[in-house]
């Protein structure tokens, strides 16, 4: 995601999602962060698909995390992220 390509790295993750054995919820707040990387630096069509996505793997990740402590950062971030998304 520092190089700014969040089309490839939400594809990247994606990949890991779909493979069965992998451990679900250590990269949905990954390729949530893809997505709404992409949503920003996408036009048209392909920013609102990527923001959907990015909406729903945040939504994901936070229902994941539910029973966590909310001042973790990563939970933080992740919410305003959603947030903004919105």
């Amino acid at each position: 995601m520092e190089a700014r390509q969040g089309s490839a790295a939400a594809t990247e993750f994606q990949k890991i999602l779909d493979h069965s054995g992998m451990v679900w919820n250590c990269w949905t707040g990954a390729l949530a962060r893809a997505n709404a990387l992409q949503s920003r630096t996408s036009r048209g069509a392909d920013a609102d698909a990527a923001r959907v996505r990015a909406l729903a793997a945040y939504k994901d990740f936070r229902t994941l995390w539910k029973d966590a402590d909310p001042a973790i950062p990563i939970l933080k971030r992740a919410k305003a992220e959603y947030v903004k998304l919105q």
